[in-house]
């Protein structure tokens, strides 16, 4: 049994009697490790520890010295991504092959923002006024809190921390209490990398931790990934303390396959889309548009397909579903599908707890798809964060794309087709942040990631994501020896 301490100004610690709770395994409901539950006095100290190195040093490291402790990282990280990956997936219930990758996609993200850490070049501004030198300088913007999610702990908090120690902030982490663990061990990393004291303060618990961070009033920046009812908390409370917020939320995509598509690719997509993750992912494609040309065979052959998605332990690198990540969301899932059933979806496949040999008491969903769903739905409108599929026909590509506009998230979607006419024409109709031809799940370093409407704001990923941890500074030189009449200026 791991007893994990909270990471503070470079130092592991705890307080007498320090309150407690469990990290349980969602594949065999055990518990495994133990967490503390930060104190308000232990989150003022991080939040401490983090304004003092900032103003102390940190903000005054070279970039050079910060991406040769960000290279160190992503080194320590890629090599111990084997033991971080079976370390999430005993924690979340995500199947190792995708835990192990995200550890490689991380390292992958710190060596791409480092490369940045000297290059945040501000500019020169040619004035009106001839002998005046008007120039811009990128400051990093302080002590930042990154609050993340239980799906993917390690992903998700490289898309936040990377660019913001780039840059030359500081930061207090916490992550969600239901997956803190490879938090807390990447923090070993981070003090074996070298970095300083007070720059990467990691800080765990419940709901009570991050209102604490927020309402501090000595943070700068907050980036928060989950839920939009959780996410639009956080933007009230930042809002009234006037600190800028990056929220990265729900989604309910659409993935739409036209009759010209390659099916055998479309479907293949269709399946990564919702089942590769157990569906606990913000970018699901959740909601399936398909062309009633083509409708009876794509979704006989999903339904034949997910028959066969092979469930089990997620530390199995064979297994290709694992379970969901905790109690409450299973219980969730499955309240979904039962409301759905009552709402006349027609359940094609799955449908509700799966168990048999190798499922254990593990919290298994089968994978589910309902057919001829209505987009007004409660299943096609609200995010269920489950291996849950709603397949919707359509006719005409106005008809796809409206009814892919039609929900209140707008994080990402899909097009399947042969025709660059048409792909150029419904992706640049589709209102969201990520749309992808012919592929799904496609992720890069470089391209920036984050949502429209209910699914948040702000941009993670590519160079964009130095935008939420910098500020602009204006310098204005007179230069000309000339005296000017104060009376003169005009504002």
């Amino acid at each position: 049994m791991t007893q994990y301490k909270l990471f503070i100004n470079g130092q592991w610690v705890e307080e007498p009697g320090q309150e407690r709770f469990p990290a349980i395994n969602p594949y065999t409901r055990e518990e495994w490790a133990s967490l503390a539950q930060a104190s308000d006095q232990q989150v003022a100290d991080a939040i401490a520890a983090a304004r003092t190195a900032f103003e102390t040093h940190w903000s005054k490291t070279s970039g050079a010295e910060r991406a040769r402790l960000m290279n160190k990282l992503a080194d320590l990280l890629a090599a111990d991504a084997p033991r971080m990956g079976r370390l999430e997936s005993t924690d979340n219930g995500k199947v190792i092959r995708e835990t192990q990758s995200q550890m490689l996609f991380a390292a992958r993200q710190y060596r791409f923002f480092a490369g940045y850490a000297d290059k945040l070049w501000g500019k020169t501004i040619p004035l009106d006024q001839r002998d005046t030198l008007d120039y811009t300088v990128r400051d990093p913007i302080g002590v930042c809190v990154l609050i993340t999610a239980w799906n993917s702990p390690m992903g998700l908090l490289s898309n936040k921390l990377a660019p913001a120690l780039a840059a030359g902030n500081c930061v207090v982490i916490k992550p969600s209490e239901h997956a803190s663990a490879t938090t807390l061990e990447f923090a070993k990393l981070v003090e074996a990398a070298g970095f300083p004291p007070g720059v990467v303060n990691v800080v765990t618990g419940d709901a009570r931790v991050g209102k604490a961070l927020l309402a501090s009033g000595r943070i700068d920046r907050v980036s928060f990934t989950g839920s939009p009812g959780v996410g639009r908390e956080i933007a009230a409370v930042a809002g009234r303390a006037l600190v800028p917020a990056t929220l990265e939320l729900g989604g309910k995509s659409p993935n739409i396959i036209f009759d010209d598509a390659d099916l055998k690719k479309a479907i293949i997509g269709a399946l990564a889309g919702i089942f590769a993750a157990t569906g606990q992912t913000c970018i699901a494609g959740s909601r399936l548009l398909v062309q009633r040309g083509v409708y009876n065979q794509v979704v006989e052959t999903l339904v034949e397909r997910a028959s066969r998605i092979r469930l089990g332990d997620p530390c199995d690198p064979a297994t290709e579903m694992g379970t969901a990540a905790n109690e409450p969301q299973f219980a969730r899932i499955l309240g979904m599908i039962d409301a759905a059933k009552r709402d006349g979806a027609t359940l094609a496949a799955g449908g509700g707890a799966a168990e048999g040999p190798g499922l254990g008491k593990g919290f298994f969903v089968q994978p589910t798809i309902f057919k001829d769903v209505q987009n007004d739905m409660t299943i096609a409108q609200e995010e269920v964060f489950g291996p849950v599929l709603s397949i919707l026909p359509f006719d005409t590509e106005e008809e796809a794309i409206e009814i892919g506009n039609n929900t209140r998230y707008g994080l990402a979607a899909g097009v399947w087709t042969e025709s660059l006419q048409r792909a150029m024409r419904v992706s640049r109709s589709i209102r969201a942040g990520t749309v992808w031809v012919n592929t799904y799940r496609a992720v890069a370093v470089q391209a920036p990631f984050g949502g429209f409407k209910e699914s948040g704001f702000g941009r993670e990923r590519g160079d964009v994501a130095l935008d939420e941890f910098t500020s602009i500074r204006n310098v204005m030189i007179d230069f000309s020896n000339e005296e000017r009449d104060p009376f003169a200026v005009k504002l």
